[in-house]
């Protein structure tokens, strides 16, 4: 994610903005942000500045106001964004980011027969409720001439799974090997548990099937459910929300990212945990931004050929 704040010249509001943004960031993607002081006109339209500070997250403004011109004009009036709108706007840009991941979201790649195996632990865990056995690796791993355990280890690599050091899966996403916070039932299949909340919202739409997500608010233990009947998901209850993490991710999402991307009961526990948990610096995304997450993420991986 690319941040970049533009000022004019003693700009009085850009010193506010950027405690905001180290109070809703971790330090490494603080200290990240790019910092442009504008001189002229042309080059406030040319960056797509509308007023000073102007915060551009990935290229573009997510505060302008319709039909507001560009300009070297200071902010005082519109005022700098809260942490929490800030919060709000950088977990959206991650979100849209862990959903293109350079076109592909979590689709492995053809080479090397990658696709074919992550393929092929998905329909496992999917079938049976559990990683594919040795033999079943091996037999998807074969057409691409490749042991087994090489072709794990370059999915590994790029995330699309992760291993433990004895080399076994410990995370396919959206599935996990033990039992997790979001326990998730296939209509005539097994159950499964789901890395975080994201992940469960993509088994049915993966799948093509019906599903039952069964997950807990982690500030007051309330059951959150959501069915899944064709393509229409049911909340409940109905005020549900998810967060997710606007940090870096650095590392694999099983250690990284996974752990607060969680349903809430509703945005009032979201906005407590958040409070009680700075470090996680998360998100608030809506039902239907985090459906369609899931949808853009997972939907792809059994759908695609393998080559």
């Amino acid at each position: 994610m690319e941040l970049t704040v533009l000022t004019v010249p003693g700009c009085p509001t850009a010193q506010a903005l950027r405690r905001r943004l180290e109070e809703t960031l971790d330090a490494e993607d603080a200290r990240r942000v790019e910092w442009r002081e504008v001189h002229d006109d042309a080059e406030a339209v040319r960056l797509g500045m509308h007023g000073s500070p102007t915060l551009l997250v990935n290229g573009a403004d997510p505060f302008v106001r319709e039909g507001e011109p560009a300009s070297l004009s200071c902010r005082v009036r519109s005022g700098v964004p809260s942490v929490e709108r800030l919060r709000a706007v950088l977990a959206e840009a991650r979100t849209t980011e862990m959903a293109d991941r350079a076109g592909r979201g979590r689709l492995a790649p053809v080479e090397g027969g990658q696709r074919a195996v992550q393929q092929a632990v998905l329909r496992s865990f999917a079938t049976h409720g559990r990683p594919p056995t040795t033999v079943e690796l091996a037999a998807a791993a074969e057409p691409s001439g490749l042991p087994a355990d090489r072709v794990l280890a370059e999915l590994a690599a790029a995330d699309y799974l992760s291993l433990d050091e004895a080399g076994a899966i410990r995370a396919a996403y959206p599935f996990s090997p033990v039992p997790t916070a979001h326990q998730v039932r296939i209509a005539d299949g097994p159950r499964v548990w789901a890395m975080c909340a994201i992940d469960a919202l993509g088994i049915a739409p993966m799948l093509g099937r019906d599903a039952d997500i069964h997950s807990a608010d982690p500030v007051t233990g309330q059951p959150v459910t959501v069915t899944f009947r064709g393509s229409t998901a049911t909340w409940d209850p109905a005020s549900a929300v998810v967060l997710v993490s606007t940090g870096s991710c650095a590392g694999p999402a099983v250690d990284a990212c996974c752990p607060d991307l969680n349903f809430f009961a509703s945005p009032d526990t979201a906005r407590r945990w958040s409070d009680d948990h700075p470090e996680a610096r998360a998100g608030m995304v809506s039902r239907q931004r985090a459906e369609e997450l899931g949808r853009e993420i997972f939907g792809p991986l059994l759908a695609a050929s393998a080559g």
